[in-house]
């Protein structure tokens, strides 16, 4: 073999050898795309799985409060009513004023226990959030609060958002339960501001405080009711975005894809 050969042999080798070891890493690149792509659509679909579940829990949930609220209202409310029909028959034609004393007293429990269930299966049968837009059970909510005098609640809301969910507006409200209970109840604070805003692509829903905030990494695992909150919001495809800080208070950013 002459000295050309054995130099184009040494050539051809090295340019298979690199070709080799370039086919080698474009494998390696395209098998982590593949791999990342893979875990990306898990994720997906472990999403998708987690808003079918909510969806679907959600729906039970409110069937079966439906049918405890008509059970209490049929059933109950009226076995109740008659109790106190009862009592009244009894109380008119007895003479004894001690015994009538003690059946009026009667009545009146009943009387008292069937408002309280008949409240209890309005609450319960009741389709609040299917009826109204996401503005207005949350200005509903930071009414009511308000009216308690713990603290002051202000909503702020510049825009009409008609379009959401009943998943989307349950778990928004229960976000806003849960921050407004957490606030009066740790926080000690004056002033709750809730501000829901909607730009072309998202709803914002920014809830803050102004009372003792917190060190966020030194808060055991952040915290059942900061947890559950995050769940929620992930659950509708929302991000979550919490800062808090000892000295200044705490705010709560929920941004829900439309």
């Amino acid at each position: 073999m002459g000295e050309t050969e054995i130099i184009v042999t040494i050539i051809l080798f090295n340019l298979f050898f690199i070709l080799f070891i370039v086919g080698i890493i474009a494998f390696i690149k395209q098998y982590k795309v593949k791999k990342k792509e893979h875990e990306v659509n898990l994720l997906n679909k472990e999403r998708e799985h987690q808003r079918e579940l909510l969806a679907t829990q959600l729906e039970i949930q409110t069937q079966t409060m439906q049918y405890i609220g008509r059970e209490i209202h049929d059933n109950i409310g009226q076995k109740l009513t008659l109790a106190s029909l009862y009592t009244q028959q009894l109380a008119y034609e007895n003479k004894a004023p001690q015994v009538n004393e003690s059946i009026e007293n009667i009545s009146t429990i009943i009387n008292d226990s069937l408002s309280e269930l008949r409240q209890l299966s309005k609450s319960l049968t009741d389709d609040s959030i299917e009826k109204s837009t996401i503005r207005e059970l949350l200005e509903k909510e930071c009414h009511k609060v308000h009216e308690l005098r713990k603290c002051n609640v202000l909503f702020v809301c510049n825009t009409t958002i008609n379009s959401a969910s009943y998943q989307t507006k349950s778990i928004v409200l229960r976000i806003t339960q849960e921050f407004i209970q957490n606030s009066i109840k740790h926080a000690k604070c004056d002033t709750i501001t809730v501000t829901l805003e909607r730009n072309e692509s998202k709803y914002v829903l920014v809830l803050l405080d102004d009372g003792n905030g917190f060190n966020i990494h030194e808060t055991k695992s952040n915290g059942i009711g900061l947890l559950n909150m995050k769940k929620r919001a992930e659950m509708i495809g929302g991000k979550y975005y919490l800062e808090s800080n000892p000295t200044i208070g705490t705010k709560l950013t929920i941004e829900i894809p439309l």
